[in-house]
């Protein structure tokens, strides 16, 4: 077997056997075959696509590659959420004590901020105490005593796709929907979990930027989740403006206090209310119906807020927290204002821009070896279709120092488009579509 036919192939848009992509990319793995033979590959594989069977197939070779992480230690369900990242997504922090009061267990393992999208494991280490690097013994004990337990990625899951993916971006290939589904699933399927919520984000603050491509991956996915007998649903949901007010890691947590308080911003809040009734469902004890209307029971009744404490507290966090964040979150106490210079209707939102505005602050990082600033970031006051008076706050500053706050305010001046025009036809509902395994495409 050569590369070399394996890539004329795919060019002439001939299908690859899974032998073929098991050689290509153990070849790549272990230094066999070099990084330009791949590159054509990946290459042909993003003019001429992946048939479902090449999906699956490489999705099955690079999730072998590393470590699988066998849940079957923790009794009862267990579902795991994947987010495709966005601006303000602290959906993580929230939905885990939500699912776990309804008897649904959350094991989770969460990555870090990089570029314009936040991470969980960055949000998480803002509250004083909590580890996310646990051995394996803490995992399973946390996960079966509380319910809920979510620690840093290994670094030996689907190392295939870790290389992969880096020769992917340097050689733009990284778009292609199939490459993205494969990656996606590599990982989520080498934990075993008993179902997968995903949660694929589409518009200005997203990596997929329209419906319809959005739709194509979900599809691609619950295809390769069909293949192991995965139950998986896909929410299309919107990124056209930052999910929820904050943006930060301290600020996050805070908003993700109030939402399981049943305070939190109603965009934000209708996600979880979604997200968490979902994956309750998939556990195939409850029903989407009863999950939801016993969530906001357990939303009023307090009891989501003490899974949160009784979370926190098994993490070696301050659960105090919960109850007074104000006290315990280290918040950036200079702030500063970025105010409309004229006055009208708040028609488009580049919220990429926005997660890059908050990046600047100190908030995420450029490079993975940065150091971020985990109290510094936005409030936004202001969201699409809002009227604004000329001098009135859009946003809010949290800066530390070290803050070029110079540049932020320039990215928050691109980011927003103010109209004289009261905006029609902008959709602000935060679920677009819900996909199912079994329905047909």
């Amino acid at each position: 077997m050569r590369a070399y036919d394996i890539i004329k192939n795919k060019r002439d848009a001939k299908e690859n056997t899974k032998e073929e992509i098991a050689f290509m990319i153990n070849g790549y793995l272990e230094n066999r075959i070099p990084d330009y033979q791949v590159s054509s590959w990946l290459m042909a594989i993003f003019f001429n696509h992946l048939t479902e069977e090449e999906s699956y197939n490489l999705t099955d070779v690079m999730l072998k590659s590393g470590d699988i992480i066998d849940l079957s230690r923790i009794t009862g369900k267990k579902i795991d959420k994947h987010s495709t990242g966005g601006v303000g997504d602290k959906t993580t922090i929230a939905i885990a004590p939500m699912v776990a009061s309804l008897g649904v267990k959350i094991a989770k393992l969460s990555g870090r901020s990089l570029g314009h999208t936040g991470g969980t494991i960055d949000k998480l280490e803002s509250i004083p105490g909590f580890k996310t690097s646990l051995t394996t013994k803490e995992f399973f004990e946390i996960a079966n005593n509380v319910g809920i337990v979510v620690a840093g990625q290994t670094g030996n899951i689907a190392p295939a796709d870790k290389k992969l993916y880096s020769l992917r971006d340097s050689t733009a290939t990284v778009e292609e929907l199939s490459l993205i589904a494969s990656s996606i699933m590599s990982k989520k399927l080498a934990i075993t979990s008993d179902g997968i919520l995903l949660d694929i984000k589409v518009g200005s603050g997203a990596f997929m930027k329209n419906l319809e491509d959005a739709k194509e991956l979900g599809r691609i996915m619950l295809k390769i989740a069909k293949r192991y007998d995965k139950n998986t649903i896909a929410l299309i949901t919107n990124m056209d403006q930052p999910l929820g007010e904050n943006i930060g890691n301290a600020l996050e947590v805070m908003e993700a206090i109030d939402t399981v308080k049943g305070r939190g911003p109603k965009d934000f809040s209708e996600l979880c209310l979604e997200i968490s009734s979902h994956m309750a469902s998939l556990s195939g004890i409850i029903t989407y119906e009863e999950a939801r209307k016993k969530l906001i029971e357990n939303i009023e009744h307090g009891i989501v807020k003490e899974k949160m404490k009784e979370w926190i507290k098994a993490q070696g966090g301050k659960e105090e927290v919960v109850d007074d964040p104000s006290k315990y979150l280290n918040i950036a106490p200079k702030t500063l204002e970025f105010k409309a210079k004229e006055q009208g209707y708040i028609t488009f939102i580049d919220t990429e821009k926005i997660g890059l505005a908050s990046m600047v602050l100190g908030a995420g990082r450029q490079k993975k070896e940065d150091i971020i600033d985990k109290s510094v970031g936005l409030t936004i006051n202001k969201k699409l279709g809002d009227k604004v008076e000329e001098g009135e706050t859009i946003a809010k500053l949290f800066v530390s120092e070290k803050s070029d706050v110079d540049a932020s305010l320039k990215l928050l001046n691109e980011a927003y488009n103010i109209s004289k025009e009261n905006p029609k036809g902008i959709n602000k509902n935060v679920i677009l579509d819900v996909l199912f395994s079994d329905e047909k495409s």
